[in-house]
């Protein structure tokens, strides 16, 4: 796997419908994504076996809520803004110290890729700290087309 940074960068303005998970355990994350579902079946997003937009803004989102759980430290709030424009994933933790950091030469059979994971689903990311609190966040289209994933 190639060299990848996980920028430091300033959360994107985002403006639509907050939705927010206060997590404190990986065993939340199931009931976490079932309801982050059920939000986009309910603003309109078609299902999975339509559009594989809402499936993946699921999948970054769990990345980065379990990174956070695993490697940060709680309280752990995971939001998805629901702009017009995409969708804002910002997830952040109490472990400010330390730094998103994707795995660099690491056999996929060990896990730990769920960064250049994000990085490829979307079209912006990047982390920041404010007030005690690391956010790792990333910007998701909401539609899928044939695009070029974010560079670091």
């Amino acid at each position: 796997m190639g060299r990848l940074s996980w920028p430091l960068r300033p959360l994107p303005d985002g403006r639509g419908e907050v939705w927010r998970w206060d997590l404190s355990e990986l065993s939340e994350l199931p009931a976490a994504r079932a309801a982050l579902r059920t939000r986009l079946g309910v603003a309109g997003f078609p299902p999975p076996d339509e559009d594989t937009a809402g499936e993946r803004l699921v999948l970054a989102f769990d990345e980065l809520a379990s990174n956070a759980l695993r490697h940060g430290e709680s309280p752990v709030v995971a939001t998805v803004v629901a702009g017009s424009g995409g969708w804002l994933l910002d997830v952040s933790d109490r472990a400010s110290e330390t730094l998103p950091a994707p795995a660099v030469d690491r056999d996929p059979a060990k896990g730990g890729l769920g960064l250049h994971l994000v990085a490829r689903l979307s079209v912006a990311h990047g982390w920041y700290v404010d007030e005690g609190c690391k956010h790792v966040w990333a910007c998701l289209p909401t539609v899928v087309q044939n695009r070029r994933p974010a560079m670091a």
